[in-house]
């Protein structure tokens, strides 16, 4: 077999695979380069954009029914425009994620990390073993869906890179 240069300094076999270079390339010390993010298909949902909607529009409808029914809510240190506002906040995010829209995704993903510190803040104070489960086991769903939402956030922004540049988004 012959050798071909790289340009860097390496060479290469001919005909090998990129993937039969991966391993040779990571014992020299370099990492072989990512695979390009696939853009968002033109109705692709991923689970995770789904649950993200899901949990946005419950915690929405939560928030607005629990401004309805609570009585007294001002002595709760609560308002009802302030839980129409709250509420109209995370319809209008769980909607743009519907729409894959980025700023949404990234407006959930903000509030998913106030949740993920504020409830470590919780697991330090807990006082039983039950809350201090319940705090754990909302760390790590909060953490796993912000994990996962990150991956959908990189496909929506390939795929708006797509069309800046005049490709249609595939």
């Amino acid at each position: 077999m012959t050798e071909r240069g790289k340009g860097d300094g390496h060479r290469v076999p001919a005909g090998r695979d990129e993937r039969e270079q991966a391993p040779a390339l990571e014992l020299q010390g370099e990492r072989p380069p990512a695979p390009a993010l696939e853009p968002l298909g033109e109705h692709e949902r991923p689970r995770a954009l789904l649950l993200a909607v899901a949990a946005c529009a419950l915690l929405a409808a939560g928030v607005l029914v629990g401004g309805l029914t609570v009585h007294d809510l001002s002595r709760h240190g609560g308002s009802l425009p302030g839980a129409a506002f709250l509420a109209a906040i995370l319809a209008s995010l769980a909607q743009g994620m519907y729409r894959r829209r980025y700023w949404a995704v990234l407006g959930f993903e903000a509030l998913l990390a106030f949740q993920i510190l504020v409830t470590s803040l919780a697991l330090v104070v807990a006082s039983t073993i039950a809350a201090a489960a319940v705090c754990l086991l909302s760390i790590l769903l909060g953490g796993f869906l912000f994990w996962k939402l990150i991956r959908v956030m990189a496909r929506i922004q390939a795929g708006a890179h797509a069309e800046d540049r005049g490709a249609p988004p595939t």
